[in-house]
């Protein structure tokens, strides 16, 4: 069958996209693959490192992917970029994160060349390239790429799933999300489950329920177009949510502590395959307990982390399950090239030493009590928690390489990967060591399906793809590395593969993440590893070869020039307030906003900045004898405010970080009829996150006020949002249940006066508050 973007006597130039469809001599046709072009499917896990899952020697059943190993190959030598939306737009482009503008998280994007977070058109996405050649292409669950001031309902759409590719989408679109009560999006619009969790509802099955009914809807119309799905769970990124009875299932298995777990992992390690007898546990990270520092109290809590981690990870694995078993019910499983990224970065670090309850905190810069999680250990993992791990867990879980998640590091940048494809590859259960980079399965995917990258998309030349197929690897295992220089950096954590060698500098710490580091990058202290010897970057060799030394970091320096690495940015929590980090403010310069009754799911940049500030909420509202319900908030259980009425009396709440709730109630209730609410918040000044003072107020009259000791500083959440009439998600506070609470009366508009963000205590700031206090 002749292609419909082909004259009768020749094939499409595929080489630039999207292909042409004559319409003048022959009635208009679909776009098609190449002949025998698989099913192509990207499974991403996030934030698990290389030693957690079994099939990579780890303590977590996982078996999905110990089934997909056994029928396909692990590798054991591939590599990420420390950070999830840098490795998210790395796969998409085929090309370094730095050079797609990438260079962190989207939420802590600068307007310098290599952190501004713009996608440039010049590097067309796997599902760009993969639908403009016939492909059907779906994305499920996180995306994490957008610029965060375009998440809004205004777009605009272009850097959205659907505008970079995919023809559906269902997930979320920040860092992370609730498992729980999670705030997603259909297509562009938003949405909120049916379901709420004690009604049986999570958002891994919720996800992997979507993905088979779009490939099973994909089929029934259009089985001869081969599809491309991109299934990314939030799982087992924070927060780690699961039912009890996964958990239950590991009670009692890290009681040894993660010393202990580090060694049986290796051992397990070896025993496979997946590293050489040879190797040997990298050098603890400095700063973590060991477990035999812990107290009995410190052990018991740390263990239920782990517990919690573990069955959070197996219960996603089994949702891939059901996913893999659909395709091979529907005859679709051999014809399908499937990737397995058991991780976006190594496991995480940032839960700090002890772990906690509350991310946010450790966000902040605060430790949470173990003494306050003992207190609770049983609810570890549910809708009123928010946990992460001790960062020793994750050290564990990078078993046998060095720190973190942030870091480049191996601990930091190594991951298992691996890939099955039932017609395309003979082997079986078969482990293949070639030297890897995520920029490299796009490439992949495009050899496999026998497509040529586009020397242009949409009319714009594209810029080189930088990834190496990796495709010489399935049926050679001994073949040679044909990757053989690779530059990493992260928040100024640097290093560079090459030639067998790694030169590697930390500069942060991961869980240490407001204030940046009192050290220039020209002192921080180069490490040096020579691969040959030395697997799992145990032995530094930099005292001993400076002239190796020297050329690496020689090396870096090109690499880092070429990719837009620099300047180099220490800063990570503080890089997530637009108006430190000078990225784009969609407000820039308004004074007043007006938000009408239905406005709502405004993400952190998309609504008023509050933060830092002082502020007046005026509410034009009805009420009847008895309302309850939300009149506006922002935020949750784990950081947020929220303005609302109990049997008609006036309550304002400021939640810090889930830790320190302040409620401010009205003396009485409003009578029927139309009413100003108003809240007076007046910012203390001094650093950011300082106390504040709030009125409550009912037309004209004083009715509440109340102290702030401490405000949020950086940002409310990543995953819950502003709303008007409602607080979705989480509840800010217990005195309303969460997501069935909307206001009962009748809202006519709800203003936001703001002060302009100036130097604490200057003229400028008292003038400001005086003119919105009067």
């Amino acid at each position: 069958m002749a292609d419909a973007a082909a004259a009768p006597d020749r094939a499409p130039d595929r080489s630039r996209l999207p292909l042409d469809v004559d319409t003048g001599t022959r009635p208009i046709r679909p776009v098609e693959t190449p002949p025998k072009a698989p099913n192509v499917v990207v499974v991403l896990i996030d934030d698990m490192g290389f030693g957690a899952s079994e099939p990579y020697g780890g303590p977590v059943h996982m078996p999905t992917a110990q089934r997909l190993a056994d029928e396909g190959l692990r590798y054991s030598r591939f590599h990420v970029t420390s950070l999830c939306s840098p490795t998210r737009q790395a796969l998409m482009t085929g090309r370094n994160h730095h050079s797609v503008g990438m260079g962190v998280t989207s939420e802590m994007s600068t307007p310098l060349p290599g952190y501004h977070g713009y996608r440039p058109a010049s590097a067309a996405t796997i599902a760009q390239i993969l639908s403009g050649n016939g492909y059907c292409t779906a994305a499920i669950g996180k995306w994490h790429q957008t610029p965060p001031v375009e998440v809004s309902p205004s777009g605009p759409f272009q850097r959205w799933p659907m505008g970079e590719g995919f023809d559906y989408f269902y997930g979320f679109m920040g860092a992370e999300m609730n498992h729980w009560y999670p705030q997603l999006y259909k297509g562009r619009y938003a949405i909120e489950p049916d379901k709420l969790p004690e009604e049986g509802y999570h958002l891994s099955e919720d996800l992997v329920e979507q993905a088979i009914q779009w490939v099973e809807n994909q089929q029934a119309i259009t089985p001869d177009r081969p599809f491309f799905t991109y299934l990314a769970l939030g799982a087992t990124h924070a927060p780690f949510h699961v039912a009890p009875e996964w958990r239950e299932k590991y009670a009692g298995r890290f009681d040894a502590g993660w010393d202990a777990q580090r060694e049986a992992t290796l051992a397990r390690q070896k025993e496979l395959g997946i590293v050489p007898e040879t190797a040997e546990l990298a050098p603890w990270a400095e700063g973590v307990p060991h477990w035999d520092e812990l107290d009995e109290t410190e052990k018991r809590v740390a263990a239920r982390f782990m517990e919690t981690y573990a069955g959070f990870a197996e219960h996603a694995d089994v949702q891939v399950g059901r996913f893999v078993d659909a395709l091979e019910e529907l005859g679709l499983l051999e014809d399908t090239l499937i990737f397995y990224l058991l991780g976006d970065n190594g496991a995480s670090g940032e839960g700090g030493p002890r772990g906690t309850f509350r991310e946010h905190l450790v966000g902040h810069g605060i430790q949470d009590e173990t003494a306050d999680m003992a207190a609770r250990l049983d609810s570890l993992g549910d809708p009123t928690t928010y946990p992460i791990y001790p960062v020793g867990w994750a050290l564990a879980m990078n078993t046998p390489y060095p720190w973190t998640k942030q870091l480049a590091h191996l601990g930091g940048t190594r991951d298992g990967m691996i890939v099955r494809w039932g017609n395309g590859i003979e082997a079986r259960g078969e482990i293949r060591h070639q030297w890897h980079h995520v920029i490299d399965v796009l490439p992949t995917i495009l050899e496999a399906a026998g497509l040529p990258a586009p020397e242009e998309f949409g009319g714009v030349e594209q810029q080189p793809i930088e990834g190496t197929s990796l495709a010489y690897s399935f049926h050679d295992p001994d073949a040679a590395d044909r990757r053989t220089t690779q530059y990493f950096e992260m928040i100024g954590n640097r290093a560079v593969y090459h030639e067998g060698w790694t030169a590697v500098t930390r500069h942060g710490i991961p869980w240490e993440m407001v204030g940046g580091v009192d050290r220039p990058f020209d002192q921080d202290r180069w490490e040096l590893y020579d691969h040959s010897t030395d697997w799992s970057q145990a032995h530094d060799l930099a005292a001993e070869h400076p002239e190796r030394l020297e050329e690496l970091k020689r090396v870096f320096e090109a690499e880092a020039t070429r990719h837009h690495v620099f300047p180099l940015d220490d800063r990570v929590t503080e890089r997530e307030n637009p108006e430190v980090a000078g990225r784009l403010d969609l407000h820039a310069g308004m004074s007043t906003m007006s938000f009408g009754p239905r406005v709502g799911r405004l993400t952190e940049e998309a609504a008023p900045n509050v933060k830092n500030r002082s502020h007046v909420i005026t509410a034009d509202l009805e009420v009847v004898t008895g309302t309850h319900g939300v009149v506006v908030a922002q935020g949750g259980r784990f950081g947020g405010w929220s303005l609302y009425t109990v049997g008609s009396i006036p309550h304002y709440a400021y939640n810090f970080v889930g830790r320190d709730l302040t409620v401010v109630r009205g003396g009485k209730p409003m009578l029927p009829g139309r009413h100003d609410l108003v809240v007076r918040f007046e910012y203390d000044g001094g650093p950011p996150g300082s106390g504040a003072s709030v009125v409550l107020e009912v037309d004209g009259h004083q009715v509440g006020s109340g102290r702030i000791p401490i405000t949020t500083a950086y940002y409310f959440s990543f995953d819950e949002t502003f709303n008007v009439g409602v607080d979705r998600g989480t509840p800010v506070c217990d005195d309303y249940p969460p997501v069935r609470n909307a206001f009962e009366g009748l809202i006519h508009s709800v203003r936001f006066d703001l002060a302009d963000v100036t130097e604490p205590g200057s003229p400028e700031e008292r003038d400001r508050i005086a003119l919105i206090h009067q």
